[in-house]
């Protein structure tokens, strides 16, 4: 059975993705480990939010997202080496961010779509909470201020770039957060029995 190490969790604001990872290695901190979302981290530090910066800044933070995704990326696979690493969102997401559209994020990086899927070996997308009217705004995450509508689109079009994943996987909003983080576990789960054969 292949060892799975790294296990993305994305979707749009307000999907669950810190909860359901921070949830799920908690409970299990034997098998589990968490990589925090870098974009939090980068927006904490400029003490800004995404609507606070022009074109050339939200350009300049999704550089610093992408390179500090990396480092965590690695250095949490060097810290944990026999636990799964659950990540909160990976690098295909800053092109939903980048101000001039998924191609030119790849080539302003120097990569492609297929070689940041092939850095994870599977990915669950988590619908935002936004498509059943129980969206919080920035209350839960400070760094957050898209409305319901921006959340829900930038969802959709997370689900369309990591679909590309070769073991992509799919969870929709629910009324309480326990019913999420159940069905991610059994769909870690599932994975990890698999061995993604």
């Amino acid at each position: 059975m292949n060892r799975i190490r790294r296990i993305v969790l994305t979707g749009g604001p307000g999907a669950g993705k810190t909860v359901v990872a921070t949830r799920l290695a908690a409970g299990c901190p034997d098998r589990f480990a968490v990589v925090p979302e870098a974009a939090t981290l980068v927006y904490q530090r400029l003490r800004k939010r995404w609507s606070q910066l022009d074109v050339a800044g939200r350009r300049d933070v999704q550089r610093q997202i992408y390179r500090l995704q990396l480092e965590q990326d690695e250095a949490a696979s060097a810290s944990a080496p026999g636990l799964t690493l659950l990540l909160d969102r990976g690098t295909v997401d800053g092109a939903a961010y980048w101000p001039d559209g998924p191609e030119d994020y790849w080539r302003e990086l120097g990569t492609a779509l297929n070689a940041e899927c092939a850095r994870y070996d599977a990915v669950i997308w988590l619908q935002t909470s936004a498509a059943i009217g129980a969206y919080d705004g920035g209350a839960s995450n400070s760094a957050r201020d898209e409305a319901a509508p921006v959340a829900i689109a930038l969802g959709q079009q997370l689900r369309e770039l990591w679909s590309h994943h070769a073991h992509f996987y799919c969870v929709d909003a629910y009324p309480t957060i326990e019913r999420k983080i159940a069905t991610v576990e059994q769909i870690i789960q599932n994975i990890i029995d698999s061995g993604l054969r």
